[in-house]
């Protein structure tokens, strides 16, 4: 099947760690190898944003990224991206006419909907869209520093209704949705994977204190992540360390101003001795680190889904997480973590003292949460769903001038 899957801001080829390349470059990027692996012909267009980038890369895993011209050839914050989905759109249109029909769209963000949507309708391609994050969440733990572009939240709920299919990744996304008018007819549960090749409790384990109990937490450098609550937290955790993968690379990691007022709380909480900034590390090297961990902490005040607690989960980890979002889906409370109220430190602290002391629950938790992730969230098994899904709404192509 020729599928085509449009990632406007996050490009699969880009580094992890910064503002706007965290979750959902790795989901296309897994999703289109696994796609490309089970012998699908896979393209995934976005937006061209340096000079220096070609047309069309070939992914090592198989599939091509090609680089659109919407809008100018430089980094633009996802959140100003939306006058140039025209454009895009437009292109796609020419593209899929010309060169390379698509049998099937598959756009990732409400944005990239927009686009495909477009050159749908104008080429006769079905469009399933995964929305990934949705704006009525954002705008309610955000308020006011909400930077969304106007109109998200009807852009998004319009989508709902317009496209094929909606994919969505946990339950609460369906409970969010149906409440903005999509219809729950509309729509297929199919969660995230993890890379169970990548990710394995067997394998090198970065270096630690074997004296003092580590707690790792992951991800982008933002305030949403619920790192200062792990921090708050960590004055009723007695010797343990925190230690947070994410951000600029190692040698950048001290000018972030969000790392320094990490450091900043440390010092105010009295635990700045015991709080690690790593920076950003190589998605290679990611599984080491969680191995090295007793625990892995996913606090964010919300998450559309969560691949961080699935990448711990795979490698044998415990976690303790928000009972947020896909969270509740991933991390079942008592068998494979603890889950935990949002933005809330001292039950967060108090739970991380329990399971650090509990050794025996802590290694119970880690074999069932191997077993959870080994079972339910293989991208080969994610692939596999959604083909299903492109398969339905397929429907012989027609070119629509």
């Amino acid at each position: 099947m020729r599928v085509a899957m449009i990632s406007e801001h996050a490009s699969p080829l880009a580094v992890l760690g910064g503002e706007d390349a965290g979750g959902q470059n790795t989901h296309v990027a897994e999703l289109a190898a696994a796609l490309a692996a089970a012998g699908h012909e896979v393209r995934v267009y976005t937006r061209r944003d340096s000079v220096a980038l070609p047309v069309t890369v070939r992914a090592d895993d198989g599939y091509h990224v090609v680089h659109v011209p919407a809008g100018p050839a430089e980094p633009v914050g996802k959140d100003t991206l939306l006058p140039y989905m025209p454009a895009f759109g437009e292109w796609l249109a020419r593209q899929w006419r010309a060169e390379w029909t698509p049998e099937v769209a598959h756009a990732h963000f409400w944005m990239s909907g927009l686009a495909a949507l477009a050159a749908g309708r104008r080429t006769g391609v079905p469009v399933v869209l995964t929305y990934h994050a949705l704006g009525v969440v954002k705008k309610r733990h955000q308020g006011d520093q909400d930077t969304s572009p106007p109109g998200r939240i009807d852009y998004e709920r319009a989508l709902g209704v317009a496209v094929d299919r909606v994919i969505v990744q946990s339950r609460d996304e369906v409970r969010e949705l149906v409440a903005t008018g999509v219809p729950r007819s509309r729509m297929t549960v199919i969660p995230s994977g993890v890379n169970l090749r990548t990710f394995t409790p067997v394998g090198p384990v970065a270096a630690r204190d074997p004296d003092r109990p580590r707690v790792l937490t992951v991800g982008r450098l933002v305030e949403r992540k619920g790192f200062h609550e792990v921090i708050r937290a960590l004055p009723a955790v007695p010797d343990a360390e925190c230690v947070v993968v994410g951000g600029p690379p190692a040698g950048l990691v001290d000018d972030d101003p969000q790392a320094r007022r990490l450091r900043a709380l440390a010092a105010s909480c009295g635990v700045a001795d015991r709080v690690r900034l790593v920076g950003a590390v190589p998605r290679e090297e990611m599984g080491a680190w969680y191995r090295s961990a007793d625990v892995l902490v996913a606090a964010p005040w919300y998450e559309p889904f969560g691949l961080t607690p699935l990448e711990g989960m795979a490698c044998g980890v415990p976690v303790v997480g928000s009972a947020v979002g896909g969270i509740v889906d991933t991390v079942v409370d008592g068998l494979t973590g603890d889950l935990v109220p949002p933005r809330d430190p001292a039950a967060l602290g108090a739970t991380l003292r329990r399971l650090l002391a509990d050794r025996d629950r802590r290694f119970a938790y880690a074999m069932a949460a191997l077993e959870r992730a080994r079972n339910r969230y293989s991208w080969e098994r994610t692939a596999a769903q959604l083909v299903d899904v492109y398969a339905a709404v397929r429907r012989p192509t027609r070119v629509v001038a």
